[in-house]
Order: C-alpha cells, then sequence, then structure tokens
C-alpha cells in the first residue's frame, strides 16, 4: 500500500508568516516613500519596515525547516 504523506502545520505557518512579512514589509517601504499626512509620533522608528523583515525571516526558516520532503 501507497504510505501517507503528511504535510506539518508548522510549513505553512511559515508560508502564512512569509506572506504577512512580505505584505508589512512592502507597506512600510510604501509608506517611507509616501508618508501619511498625519505623523505617527514614533513613525522615524520605521516599525513596519523592522516588522516586515523579522516576519519574513522568521517565515523562511520555517517553510526550510519544515518542508515536506519525498
Amino acid at each position: 500500500m501507497d504510505k501517507e504523506h503528511q504535510i506539518p502545520i508548522w510549513f505553512f505557518i511559515g508560508v502564512l508568516l512569509g506572506i504577512y512579512g512580505l505584505l508589512i514589509f512592502g507597506t512600510g517601504i510604501y509608506g517611507l516613500f509616501y508618508p501619511p499626512k498625519q505623523v505617527v509620533v514614533l513613525s522615524h522608528l520605521h516599525a513596519g519596515i523592522w516588522w516586515g523583515i523579522l516576519l519574513l525571516i522568521l517565515g523562511i526558516v520555517y517553510i526550510v525547516k519544515f518542508r515536506p520532503s519525498k
């Protein structure tokens, strides 16, 4: 019989983290070039860029570590 192959849930979590990281990073870069009319107090720290990079790196780590193998 064929052996059933399961994909770990952590792989999908890594994909989601990567997608969210890319979206947040893109929004942070967009905000860097087109700043909003009302400035937030700590906007000079560019939290969207840093948070997006962190999520993207974490997502890549999860994807690589838990990728489905044949």
